[in-house]
């Protein structure tokens, strides 16, 4: 077979190599094979058929004849030589034609013609969807995609704006990505071998810019997620700092004291504001914070509650340790030491003397330990000293048993304090001679101390006193008479009248007064008046205890005549004496204490007798 596009320029194929001109034989390649059948007579009219010409863009190849019973060879004519011609079929020439005949249906509508292979530009259009604005269906005219991609990137636009500190939904994001992948790869499929008019190289170009898009737009959210996240944090610490400043405020006006642990959080999150987040700002809030903290803690030093702000003071001595290093401004660092210093002078001055002694011992110890160079741990001797001397005071001073109890406070104070560790010795040797200062005025301020309590008609407190007196200061020269006031006392407590007299260490008289026991049970006979003492009788063996309706007869007389008592003979001044009898068996048989008053005058002797009534005691006197 030939090739069609060999035939003359210009000229229709069916011209030639047709009988009937006597051109002679057809040219080769044309007419039946030898030995054939003959064709039809050469003279019969032939119209060659005519085939449209063909584009070689179409690449369409000729249709191949078929041998009606296999093999090769013309195609056969089954209406045979001479049978009339279908119509719309043209006649046969003798010369049998290579073209194949047309079909017997009329072809379909043409396939759109497809371009040659343009990878570059396949690429471009693909990386242009992936900038998710579709422009690569855009340029394809492909709308619909070209819809998908917007809706897809503008669902996610919304979604994402503004920025959330969370970011967008990983899902959102995949389902994105994927559907921009689809469609490029739609977009490099349909852009391979079309025919529209695509420009390669600005297409790519284009493509490249707008692919940095996404990506410069991610890192623009990043940006805008890491501010909301910085925004959403800076009002976190904002709502911790305001929530420290309200535990502050809220204590403000109770004090540290008992709030401890509130306090300590307070400061805990300023802490953490500071070291963790120092550039937010919060933290540089903080400084402002800390001097409102300051200034609460220790309000009641500016109160002149010394003793009550000590603990606070030395709870901001602590902040800058707990803050750390550079957090806490110098001033207010500085601020809590010589407050200190001053709340624990005026704390344990304010305790010398009295009766809570380890509170001016504690602090003022603490003072000279940990303040020695400062002007208050100065003061401290000086204002010992003055204690002590207004303690020794006899006028305009306290009294007596007010200035017994400051002395001995005064005196263990000081010698507590001078214990102190790297305390100078000249401050020792100070607090040493006022200690002894104070110890030396203990035994006058304590004998007056009693005597006040005699004069006061206070015996119990009278005997007290006076045997502590004579316990603590047996050798001093009033402890005698301490002994006479302890039993002019105990007459006084059971005769009030005795306690007129103020005992002294007289002894002895001109008058004779025998003493005599007229009961089972041993008795104590005390006795005040121009002379006091006491001295104990036995019991009398042969001696009964009389009944109390015995003693209501008018000529009863006890210790008769005729028996032998045990008796004690005293030799007293004229004047009124007053004895005491005190049973000392202690069996309640005859326990209850008696008393006489017996007014002694010279040229006459006296019996003084002792006895027991059931359930009483008594005395009598047979002058």
């Amino acid at each position: 077979m030939t090739d069609p596009r060999q035939g003359a320029s210009g000229e229709p194929e069916d011209a030639r190599g047709a009988g009937g001109g006597g051109f002679g034989p057809p040219p080769e390649g044309f007419g039946p094979a030898h030995g054939t059948s003959p064709g039809p007579a050469r003279g019969a009219p032939q119209s060659p058929p005519r085939v449209p010409s063909q584009s070689p863009s179409q690449g369409i190849p000729p249709t191949p004849q078929r041998a009606p019973h296999g093999g090769f060879g013309p195609a056969h004519d089954p209406a045979g030589p001479g049978s009339p011609t279908p119509p719309g079929i043209p006649a046969r020439s003798g010369a049998p034609s290579s073209f194949p005949p047309p079909p017997l249906y009329p072809p379909g509508p043409p396939a759109e013609p497809r371009g040659p292979r343009d990878v570059p530009r396949a690429l471009g259009l693909a990386l242009l969807d992936l900038s998710g604005l579709g422009i690569g269906h855009a340029l394809l005219r492909s709308w619909g995609g070209f819809a998908v991609a917007l809706v897809s990137t503008g669902a996610l636009a919304l979604v994402a704006l503004p920025a959330d500190p969370d970011g967008v939904p990983l899902a959102l994001v995949v389902g994105w990505l994927v559907i921009l992948v689809l469609l490029a790869a739609h977009a490099a499929a349909r852009g391979l071998r079309t025919t529209r008019a695509v420009p390669t190289v600005p297409v790519l170009g284009l493509a490249l810019v707008l692919l940095a898009a996404p990506v410069l737009a991610g890192f623009e959210y990043d940006a805008a997620r890491e501010r909301a996240q910085h925004a959403r944090l800076e009002k976190q610490l904002l709502d911790r700092l305001g929530e420290a400043d309200r535990t502050v405020a809220r204590y403000e006006t109770s004090g540290y004291a008992g709030h401890e642990s509130a306090f300590s959080s307070a400061l805990t999150a300023y802490r953490g504001l500071s070291r963790d987040h120092p550039g937010s700002a919060a933290a540089h809030k903080v400084p402002a914070r800390l001097r409102t903290y300051y200034r609460t803690v220790g309000a009641p030093f500016g109160k002149g509650d010394y003793c009550e702000a000590v603990d606070p003071l030395r709870h901001l001595l602590t902040v800058p340790r707990t803050m750390g290093t550079g957090r806490v401004p110098e001033d207010l660092a500085a601020w809590p030491a010589p407050r200190l210093a001053t709340s624990l002078y005026g704390c344990g001055i304010g305790g010398l003397g009295t009766k809570d002694s380890s509170t001016a011992e504690y602090h003022l110890t603490a003072l000279l330990e940990e303040y020695p160079d400062s002007p208050e741990a100065g003061k401290v001797v000086p204002e010992v000293e003055k204690h002590v001397s207004f303690s020794l005071k006899d006028k305009g001073g306290e009294s007596p048993c007010d200035a017994t109890s400051s002395l001995q406070i005064l005196a263990d104070q000081a010698t507590s304090v001078a214990k102190a560790d790297g305390v100078p010795a000249a401050t020792v040797a100070a607090l040493g001679r006022q200690a002894d200062r104070a110890k030396g005025g203990l035994p006058t301020k304590t004998w007056n101390c009693a005597l006040d309590a005699y004069h006061d008609k206070d015996y119990a407190a009278t005997q007290s006193r006076m045997r502590d007196f004579t316990a603590r200061y047996g050798k001093d020269g009033r402890a005698p008479l301490a002994r006479k006031y302890v039993i002019a006392a105990q007459v006084a407590d059971e005769l009030p009248a005795a306690g007129k007299v103020k005992p002294t260490t007289s002894s002895g008289g001109s008058i004779t007064v025998t003493v005599r026991n007229d009961s089972p049970e041993a008795v104590e006979v005390l006795y005040t008046g121009p002379v006091t003492g006491s001295f104990q009788l036995g019991g009398c063996e042969s001696c009964k205890r009389y009944e109390w309706a015995d003693t209501l007869n008018p000529a009863f007389k006890p210790c008769p005549s005729g028996r032998t008592y045990p008796s004690k003979t005293l030799r007293l001044p004229a004047g009124t004496t007053y004895f005491l009898h005190k049973p000392r068996s202690g069996s309640g048989l005859g326990g209850s204490p008696a008393t006489d008053t017996v007014k002694v005058r010279g040229g006459y002797t006296y019996t003084e007798c002792a006895y027991t009534a059931k359930g009483f005691g008594s005395s009598g006197i047979d002058g």
